[in-house]
This record gives structure tokens, sequence and C-alpha cells, in this order.
């Protein structure tokens, strides 16, 4: 049956429901055949219940234990060149010599707005005006245990998530426009003038300062960048943009014919190289898709056409990208555009959520959260997950009834090595680690017991450790990595 805008928006078109607990928002689909083309349907087992952590930190499921890593403001760097900085967000996992494990961390700080910043290393330095942001490199031992932590690349800002590529190294975004020449204010301190242009894309080595090369990749545009996959065919780069005024867009950088990306992009690829272009969702009936938040529970697994239009002046230099383009004639949109991680057909991102009132067409629909699949070959896109928006209430009264049973706000997403994904929130009340089936449930795996200033902080950067033994995440404040050691195969295989 061909679909329009108008189906998708009154829930007349056919198509496969959600299941709820109660009032509580687990996405299902009801048939095998309506998960991912061509991506094998993983199993899981639900998790056991969640046990509250005696020093007040982290609940984990029976059988299941925690370390702490580094603190923010706590632990060393490297050479006394300060303490562990603040804010981590999007990180990977690296295999290193004697069976250790290099974890790169982004800290999504900006301007001047921490008292533990990335401190400038010589060789990591990218603008020498800004202050704060960049990434570590936390070397840990076959247990999780910390060794050492040093400086993979500074002077840039909001380095938020990323992506691991398939050659050995991290991609660090930064969620930012600013320009050079902008004054960043600091009270109690003088005015900064940024040197550079910032909102790029960076490659960042699970190595020492000396094999660093701290130079934005140009090609694949000035935006406010979150996340980052590269194909496995490494001729494109898919990009997810965290905006709003309007909302971000889901982009496709496309190589040059006979060109492969490897290490070293920011100096092998030229800044115009290539195509950068944004996702178009195309109905049935051949009209443009505005917006994500149009596509409901009702078509749970139901693969939407996608095409891509090119970005007219991917440096943004003077018009924002998203600005250039039209959503619902060029382009489709989504708020909030989060966290994204590929396997081998796809790659799956986040819309953390979409009920702020003006930033929507009027008659889309608000949600708190979605998880999309997109296929390469294919060209389609697939909602995978979907919870429900309830109002700020309600969402507040379920939380405090159910705090391991209600999920919102999915941010950052790594796909594990059973084909499930690691989901962290970033919603209402209690924050949780999610493991969830693409088209099928949503479990819990932690939840913080921690508040600051009388609130949960976010989870992010979940990532596992190589081998897969250990699970790797982040609380963003007041600064804390754990290592997660249990017996994740026995629920995520």
């Amino acid at each position: 049956m061909a679909i329009s805008r108008r189906q998708l928006v009154t829930g007349t078109a056919a198509g496969v429901g959600l299941a709820f607990a109660g009032t509580v928002p687990i996405g299902t689909i009801a048939n095998a055949g309506s998960v991912p083309p061509q991506s094998p349907r993983p199993s899981a087992r639900p998790f056991p219940p969640l046990v509250d952590d005696p020093d007040g930190l982290l609940a984990l499921p029976k059988g299941f234990t925690y370390q702490v890593v580094s603190r923010s403001g706590e632990t060393d760097l490297d050479g006394g060149t300060g303490k562990t900085p603040g804010r981590m967000d999007g990180s990977a996992a690296f295999p290193a010599d004697g069976n250790r494990t290099r974890l790169i961390q982004n800290h999504e700080l900006w301007g001047r707005d921490s008292e533990f910043a990335v401190p400038h290393v010589d060789g990591t330095v990218y603008d020498p005006a800004a202050e704060v942001g960049g990434c570590t490199v936390v070397e840990l031992d076959d247990a999780g245990q910390r060794v050492s932590e040093w400086v993979g690349i500074s002077g840039t800002s909001g380095n938020c998530a990323g992506g691991q590529t398939p050659w050995g190294t991290w991609m660090t975004c930064e969620e930012t426009e600013e320009r050079a020449g902008d004054v960043r204010e600091a009270e109690g301190a003088e005015p900064v003038t940024w040197t550079k242009d910032h909102g790029y894309v960076f490659e960042v080595f699970p190595d020492t300062a000396e094999k660093q090369i701290p130079e934005p990749i140009k090609a694949f545009g000035r935006f406010a960048h979150e996340a980052v996959v590269i194909e496995p065919s490494l001729a494109r780069a898919y990009l997810t943009e965290d905006a709003s005024d309007p909302s971000g867009l889901f982009y496709r950088w496309s190589a040059p014919d006979g060109v492969t990306l490897a290490a070293g992009v920011a100096r092998a690829i030229e800044p115009t190289a290539g195509v950068l272009a944004a996702m178009k969702v195309v109905l049935d009936d051949g009209s443009v898709l505005p917006d994500l938040a149009y596509i409901t529970s009702a078509q749970l697994g139901r693969p939407f056409t996608v095409e891509w239009t090119e970005v007219p002046e991917r440096d943004a230099q003077t018009t924002p990208t998203r600005k250039q383009l039209v959503a619902g004639t060029d382009v489709t949109a989504g708020k909030k555009l989060e966290g994204a991680w590929g396997d081998e057909h796809g790659v799956y991102f986040c819309s953390s959520y979409a009920f702020a009132e003006g930033e929507l067409p009027v008659d889309a629909t608000k949600h708190n959260g979605q998880v999309w699949y997109y296929h390469y070959a294919d060209e389609t896109v697939t909602l995978t997950t979907y919870f429900p928006h309830l109002a700020s209430t309600e969402s507040e009264d379920h939380a405090a009834k159910y705090p391991d049973l209600y999920f919102d706000g999915p941010d950052n997403v790594t796909v594990t090595q059973w084909g499930t994904l690691i989901l962290a929130e970033d919603g209402v009340g209690a924050s949780h680690v999610l493991s969830s089936v693409p088209g099928g449930p949503t479990y819990a795996i932690a939840r913080t017991q921690l508040q600051v200033d009388g609130e949960f902080s976010e989870f992010t950067g979940p990532t596992f450790s190589p081998d897969g033994s250990i699970l790797f995440v982040n609380l963003q404040s007041p600064g804390i990595t754990f290592a997660i050691s249990g017996p994740w195969a026995d629920y995520l295989g």
C-alpha cells in the first residue's frame, strides 16, 4: 500500500504496533521479517533485576561487578600534565600490546567551562585559543584496571561523540559551529578569541602525542557534529548532526572514484574532495518526509527509501549546512540526532527526543526516542526502536514509580559482537545503560545512583573491550569511567 505523509501522522497506514508492559514503553516487532534487511535477528535474554550498590554509585544485575577506571579531577595524566578532564562522552576501545586495552575518550567541554580541561600537550593542539576540549587515551590491563592516561588531541571544542574506524583509530566530533574571530567570555578571566574555525571531525590515534594529527577533516563538513561511521567499503562516511532551529540532518560523505579511506584522513583527503550529501526520505507517493518525527511505532520495521541531496557549501562559511537545504523538499530533518554505530550492513543512529514546542512541524508526532537503521546496499532507513512521548509530568511520575522499567532519551549507541545494541540514556529521572534488541525488547543493564545538584547525570560512551569481556561506560558528571564485568554472552548473545 502506498503510504503518504498524512497516513503516517494519522496512523491509518498498515504497520506493526508497539507493545507495552503496563505503561512502560518497550518497542517490539511482531515478526522476524521486519528487522533490518540482511541483518540476522539477534537473540537476548532479559537481564536480572538491578541491585542497588551499597557505595551509591552503580546498580547492576546480579552476577555483574564494576570498578572505577578514572575520575575527573582526581586521577593523574601522564607526565604531570594535569588531572583526568571532565565530561567524558563518546569512547572506543582498542587492543594494545601485552593484552592491554586503550580507551579513547571525548571530553565534551566548550570554550572555558571547566576546571578540569584537556591540557595542551605539544603535538596535540589544534586551536591554541580553545582551552578545554579534546580527547584522552586511557591504557588498561587485562582486568580493566587503569595503567596510565595521556592526551590524544587538545585545542578542540565540544567533543561529543565520534566513531571507531575500521583501521583502528577514533574520529572525534566537535558539536559546535564556532568560528575564527569569535570571542569566548569567561567570568573572572580575560576574553579569548578563537584563532581557527570549529565544527569539524578529527582523527585520533591510540598512541602518544608524537603520532597525532591535530588537523580537521574538512571534507566531512563543518557543522554541529555528533557521530560518524565509516562504511566497510571505506568509500563512505555517515554523520549525525545534533542541532536545533532547524533540526539537524543525517549526512553521507562519498569518496571520489577510486579513493578509499585509511589512517591519516585529514592529510590524505582534500577539503573539497568527494560529495557531502544529506538524507532525503521519499514516501511511496513521491513526497519527501519533512522530519523523522512523523514516523511512529506503527511503522516499526518498515524500510523507507532514501535519496541524497548534496550540500552546496560544506564548510558553512556563510550559512550552516542544515540551513542550505529545505526540510520536506531537499532533505528530511531529525531532532537530536545523536550517537551512531555501524555493523556489516548498515548504521544505527539515535534521535533522542522530539517534543520541544516550536521546533517540530505542527503535525509531527512527539516522541521520547527513536533508533534508526540505514542499510548501505538497499539505501533504506528503518525505525527499529521507539519510545513514545509522555508529558513531562507523566515522564517524571513513571520514572519515579518504575525506575528500572521506564526508558527514554537514547543518546550514545554501540553495536555488540552479538548484534544487539547498547544505549546510553539521557532522559528524565533515573539514568540507565540499556540493552536493546533491534526490533525487539529493551532491558536495563545499569542505573546510576549518584545525583549531582539533585539530578541524575547521563551515561555516555558505552563500548566493549576488544575481547567483549568488559563494558566501559562514563557518567558524564561528576566524570567517572566504569569498567563493568559479567556474563555478557549469557544475556546479549
